[in-house]
């Protein structure tokens, strides 16, 4: 398993391909607090559930300074649809090879019905405008993750 990171840390650096195509890299999260949410696979219902939220909480994110930036396996092509198809308003990441997931710690050893496998896990890392981590989630649920998120943040004071 890859080690997690904590509060402190600088995070790692990440150049991936967005939904379009286009190159996204770490120096676009410089100067802005970020979100980076890592979820297994676009489309998924736990994935659209937790997608949706942020979503729906954009304007609160943004009004405290925060972007949101998700981050999976999916090829751009999947998430252009997924954006598209939820109209999602923010930064889908792909990440084919899981390296981004991996140096983040987001990727690991699972259980699902009694098998053991290697995949993402579902994880939240927030970054200060320097790139250095505020807060850090991993095994988080799908379903009312977002609204504990804020409440860790204090957006729902």
């Amino acid at each position: 398993m890859t080690s997690r990171l904590a509060p402190g840390d600088t995070a790692p650096a990440l150049s991936l391909q967005d939904a379009h195509g286009e190159t996204f890299s770490s120096e676009q999260l410089h100067g802005q607090r970020s979100i980076l949410y890592f979820y297994p696979k676009a489309a998924t219902p736990g994935c659209t559930t937790e997608a949706c939220d942020f979503r729906d909480s954009m304007a609160s994110f943004t009004a405290e300074g925060y972007r949101v930036i998700g981050i999976s396996p999916d090829a751009p092509a999947a998430l252009e649809r997924f954006t598209t198809a939820q109209d999602l308003g923010f930064p889908l990441l792909s990440d084919p090879d899981h390296r981004v997931a991996e140096a983040y710690g987001a990727w690991g050893e699972k259980k699902n019905y009694g098998k053991v496998y290697e995949g993402l896990i579902r994880s939240t890392v927030v970054l200060d405008e320097n790139g250095v981590v505020t807060l850090a989630q991993y095994n988080v649920r799908a379903t009312g993750h977002v609204a504990k998120l804020r409440r860790d943040l204090g957006l729902d004071a």
